[in-house]
């Protein structure tokens, strides 16, 4: 039988699909305890074959209970996280005992839509008409519209693609950025990440969803800034260490980008005192561009297919290349 190491949640929820199925849930509950077919079982003991991080336990205190286990085990072949990103550095400690690694992309339709509705309000002028609407004034603004707008969205993965297929339904051009050069449907041309700052200047729109590693880390920096469209947009659905913030504050007073619409940031929570909070350009939310009601279903759902590719030894969906988790561990 294989051993699943699974949060107590997780498993309630998906109990019926694990019967029948030659797997042995080794269940850890809040209080970090761990069982197998009901009886206590120590975290040495376990030694899971499969372990999947779920949604749930994210933000729980059973996390370094759970990933110790996972750590200590000498048996663990398959870790699925139900995150899209992988720049943990635990991640690539879970790469280096040998163990294969995917991720989920159930985020990935919720982060494409706060990205269409954040670029939308920002080319209506949205913060403009809530206020005139607050003081009560008739005031008419010209807006802008999305048709003929060309879009740069660096990172073409799921979410980069979701955006895509949302802005050219509304008639936008897509470049989308990324280390794959091969065509791609839903983009109008496909460039290197080297390439940014000649595509910076006719960008109405920037949208950042790439990996945050050794080669990412600031590539929002003074000189991209610099380089961009006025009047343009920026979006940053990725890592907050993808942009150097105290350049895009710079930048933001200088007028380019227009406006910046921000769901992540290199310290979160947000202190207080960060100056974004109040800044008249800015649009921020609490890293839940992804957060849906639908988002744990398909991540759900996603890891009961790949567990029955696992036990039939096909291959797993969204696999990625121990090369780029060691790559993020560097960052």
């Amino acid at each position: 039988m294989t051993r699943l190491l699974i949060f107590e949640p997780a498993c309630r929820q998906i109990e019926n699909e694990l019967r029948g199925l030659a797997v042995e849930p080794l269940v850890m509950d809040r209080d970090s305890r761990i069982t197998l077919a009901g009886a206590p079982i120590s975290s040495e003991e376990a030694r899971p074959e499969i372990a999947w991080f779920s949604g749930d336990l994210y933000q729980q205190p059973a996390v370094p209970a759970f990933a110790g286990a996972v750590l200590a085990s000498p048996n663990l072949k398959w870790f699925h996280t139900a995150a899209a990103g992988f720049d943990h550095p635990i991640f690539a400690r879970i790469a280096a005992k040998g163990a294969r690694f995917t991720t989920s992309h159930g985020q990935a339709v919720g982060m494409a839509d706060y990205v269409l509705a954040g670029v939308l309000d920002a080319f209506q002028r949205g913060p403009e008409r809530r206020a005139a609407q607050a003081r009560g004034e008739w005031t008419q603004l010209t807006v802008r519209e999305v048709l003929g707008s060309t879009w740069l969205i660096v990172g073409f993965g799921a979410i980069g693609q979701g955006v895509a297929q949302r802005a050219k339904a509304f008639g936008a051009r897509i470049v989308g950025a990324r280390r794959n050069q091969a065509a791609a449907p839903l983009a109008d041309a496909i460039v290197p990440l080297e390439a940014l700052t000649q595509q910076l200047p006719a960008a109405d729109v920037v949208v950042l969803s790439v990996p945050l590693n050794a080669a990412t880390r600031h590539i929002a920096n003074e000189a991209f800034f610099a380089a961009m469209k006025p009047g343009s947009v920026l979006v940053n659905v990725g890592r907050g260490a993808l942009v150097d913030e105290a350049a895009l504050l710079a930048a933001l007073e200088r007028g380019i980008p227009a406006h910046a619409v921000l769901d992540v940031f290199e310290t979160e929570p947000l202190p207080p005192e960060s100056p974004f909070w109040r800044h008249p350009r800015v649009s921020l939310t609490a890293h839940c561009s992804g957060v849906t009601g639908a988002q744990d279903d398909r991540n759900r759902d996603l890891f009961l297919d790949n567990l029955g590719r696992y036990l039939a030894g096909r291959p797993l969906l969204h696999e990625i290349d121990p090369a780029d988790l060691r790559t993020n561990n560097a960052a």
